[in-house]
């Protein structure tokens, strides 16, 4: 005997994934409510507002040039790495998982400081890389500029 015959597994496993979603959006809705946007706009807690898939964005900025190398998404994990190992670390989107940038290629961003933007759902790390931030070899993920409907590379 099967036991498909008998329990409607597909029904289970929808029930399951839809709870666990109404559980995050309801606790989403409890972290927004809870704080008022002007304890988080003005105020001198961290209060990071992260969106409804329980992720904000990460801007990694060269701490010499200022030069904006690579845009990337942190969950509180991420977050929470990159905080306590003073490496960045972000949330990949498409593999599902915590990634350590340079866990592969070696080229690390190294965190020197964080800021937060005025509601806190954008962070920016000042970070010294160690080697080309882009996964093409580029200095900055930004290596190419629109001109009309092409993109031209910019010399580096």
């Amino acid at each position: 005997m099967h036991f498909r015959q008998y329990v409607d597994f597909d029904h289970h496993l929808w029930l399951s994934c839809n709870i666990h979603c109404v559980e995050q959006v309801e606790k989403e809705i409890y972290r927004m409510s809870d704080v008022s946007s002007a304890e988080r706009e003005l105020g001198t807690a961290f209060l990071p507002k992260f969106d409804a898939h329980g992720l904000l964005i990460a801007i990694a900025v060269d701490s010499v040039s200022r030069e904006i190398l690579m845009v990337a998404y942190m969950d509180e994990e991420a977050l929470a790495k990159t905080r306590e190992t003073g490496l960045a670390h972000f949330h990949s989107r498409s593999r599902g998982k915590l990634w350590l940038k340079g866990e592969t290629s070696g080229h690390f961003l190294r965190v020197q400081e964080m800021r937060v933007d005025c509601d806190q759902d954008a962070l920016m790390l000042v970070v010294k890389p160690e080697g080309p931030a882009c996964h093409t070899g580029a200095r900055s993920c930004f290596y190419r500029q629109l001109e009309g409907d092409e993109l031209r590379r910019i010399a580096e």
